[in-house]
């Protein structure tokens, strides 16, 4: 299970961006972070690009995917609808459902979720 955002988990440095020339701001190698955008999302992909992209539908699952997105995130709720879709399309992303405190990490894993984000680190 990935864990992103736990205190005692190290993982890369996420970025938020709404814009593209916000990527020139960012560190090299980290994680490009943002909600689900056809502009970003193309840009990222042709420049070969690590993102994270927040997505409240299942047609920008599918392009988040298509367009390979490191990340999928999503709340719980539809992060489990989500996560059915990937195991049967074999999806290369992982999907990581959105929580607040560790107390839902038991949750998510019995959902067999990819893993979660804290929503802290989306701020």
């Amino acid at each position: 299970m990935i864990l992103i955002g736990d205190k005692l988990i190290t993982h890369k440095k996420f970025f938020q961006i709404s814009k593209i020339n916000e990527i020139k701001n960012t560190e090299p190698n980290s994680i490009l972070s943002f909600r689900y955008n056809e502009e970003l999302l193309t840009y990222s992909y042709e420049n070969d690009l690590q993102v994270a992209v927040i997505v409240c539908s299942i047609k920008e699952v599918i392009y988040a995917n298509s367009l390979n997105a490191k990340y999928i995130i999503s709340e719980k709720g539809l992060a489990k609808t989500i996560q059915k879709i990937a195991d049967n399309y074999m999806f290369d992303s992982k999907i990581l459902a959105i929580i607040e405190t560790n107390e839902e990490i038991e949750e998510i894993a019995q959902s067999e979720i990819d893993g979660i984000i804290y929503k802290s680190i989306l701020n």
